[in-house]
């Protein structure tokens, strides 16, 4: 800590030395025509005396990210948003310029302008005519070996992260082509683009917690939205048949390598569709965007390969359950089936409902062997307030969950459209809340008033942004796909 306090105010006592050189220590524009991966790429097979004869001159601007001083000339490396390249300051070339050297430190930002030549060992190399302070750095980086490793710090000071670990860039730039890729294929499929609030007044459109704020001007209490569901169905109802949102959403639960308080989420609802057409609709999703972002369908994920290749296998819920070696009897009472999960060990929230039952011993007993892309489909109706029935099986409802690597990434089902079996549904769950379920929906009068205007039979379904780009960059904390996670205040 003293070392690096002296450092910093060896920095300081230069930004004042530069200042009375007549030096603006935080310099203005810089007119930067190339980069450090477009030279490199353009001049990667070169060779050397190519390069002297056709004498290519270049400006870019980046930060200094190593410097080796030898007296009359020194070497050093410029960093930009591309990647980094070597750079030669020799004192004979830069004249006046060169005593400013001793002024510059790791960390500094610069502009530079001169010409590639190859070092002895064949690095590709700009040999600085002339260079700008564009901004003095007053705090020193990392040990330049070793990068920043510490977990804590990288994700507190994301901006050090960024300029020390290369593949983090990479990884958010990959996130950013994900995103376009996902917005390109719905588009492209007659998917309009929407808004819709992020304070509501009714929490609702998924089973969660949420955050709580007020309103000055309204005087009333609003509450940041957990899912924008209930809102893009009243677009559908307007007369919308293809609508997609991808925005953040907001659920005041646990923090995980699984779960971030604030998330990206991806839903998009179609008119005259159900959850068979989603299913199909989501492999092409996928794959379209696994293969824009990744280049292949089989995608490295930790020690294991995730396969996206279509089709990806469909099993009712109960049937997985069944499958896992949990008795159908327990299926149809909640007194059995609450006994064998105590038997197994698996925790039963007070006052669960036969579905909420079955649910927890799916996640125990079936989640954690979902590795390739699979949907668990048909789910009991007291887990799915917003989704329609089977017609075969009324217990039950038209639903998936898609899971890949023990982790559900999409959730989707045919929506219920009809205002009095909505109306019910609603009223359950109020029951439920005042049980002390504090996820349970709330009434929505308005909602049920846009059903009785009509809407049209629709499917809708939510993908995790976050997850979907933890899978595609092979990252296992969702806090390596999210730029600045939330974190308890530094002490």
């Amino acid at each position: 800590m003293e070392e690096t306090n002296e450092l910093i105010e060896q920095r300081i006592k230069k930004v004042s030395e530069l200042k009375e050189m007549g030096i603006k220590p935080y310099g203005g524009p810089f007119d930067a025509s190339d980069n450090a991966a477009g030279l490199l790429n353009k001049y990667s097979e070169t060779p050397k005396e190519s390069l002297e004869a056709e004498s290519v001159a270049c400006s870019l601007a980046g930060r200094i990210i190593t410097m080796r001083d030898f007296g009359k000339a020194a070497f050093a490396h410029v960093q930009d948003s591309t990647g980094k390249i070597q750079i030669y300051l020799k004192r004979d070339v830069l004249g006046e310029q060169h005593k400013l050297l001793k002024k510059l430190d790791i960390g500094d930002i610069i502009g530079i302008r001169g010409r590639l030549f190859r070092t002895k060992t064949n690095e590709l190399t700009v040999e600085v005519e002339s260079f700008s302070l564009l901004t003095k750095s007053i705090r020193p980086l990392p040990e330049k070996w070793h990068g920043l490793k510490d977990i804590e710090t990288r994700y507190r000071q994301r901006y050090i992260d960024l300029i020390v670990n290369p593949e983090v860039r990479e990884n958010f730039a990959k996130r950013s082509a994900i995103i376009k890729a996902v917005r390109d294929f719905l588009e492209s499929r007659g998917f309009i683009e929407v808004d819709t609030p992020m304070m509501h007044q009714i929490p609702g459109g998924a089973t969660a917690k949420p955050f709580k704020t007020h309103h000055n001007a309204l005087g009333i209490d609003l509450y940041l939205r957990i899912a924008p569901e209930l809102y893009l169905k009243r677009l559908l109802v307007g007369g919308y048949e293809r609508v997609y949102e991808l925005n953040k959403n907001f659920r005041n639960e646990g923090i995980s390598t699984r779960h971030n308080p604030e998330f990206s989420m991806l839903e998009f609802y179609i008119a005259y569709k159900d959850y068979n057409f989603l299913m199909s609709l989501t492999e092409e999703l996928f794959s379209y965007v696994a293969m824009k972002a990744v280049g292949s369908l089989k995608i490295p994920y930790g020690d294991m390969e995730i396969d996206l290749t279509p089709p990806w296998p469909r099993i009712p819920m109960l049937e997985a359950l069944e499958k896992s070696g949990v008795p159908s009897e327990i299926f149809s009472d909640a007194e059995k089936a609450k006994a064998w999960a105590r038997a197994n060990k698996i925790d039963i929230p007070t006052g669960s409902s036969m579905g909420k039952i079955l649910d927890e011993i799916f996640k125990e007993k079936v989640e954690p062997f979902l590795i390739q892309p699979t949907f668990i489909t048909d789910h009991p109706v007291e887990l799915s307030p917003l989704a329609k029935r089977k017609a075969d099986n009324p217990s039950l409802v038209e639903r998936f969950e898609l899971f890949i690597s023990a982790r559900e990434i999409a959730n989707a089902f045919s929506e219920l459209n009809d205002p009095f079996d909505q109306r019910e549904r609603f009223l359950e769950q109020v029951l439920a809340k005042q049980a002390g379920d504090e996820e349970a929906h709330e009434m929505d009068e308005d909602f049920i008033r846009a059903l009785e205007i009509g809407m049209p039979p629709a499917a809708g379904e939510g993908i995790g942004i976050d997850r979907l780009v933890m899978l595609l960059t092979n990252s296992y904390s969702i806090r390596d796909v999210v730029l600045f996670p939330q974190l308890k205040p530094e002490k």
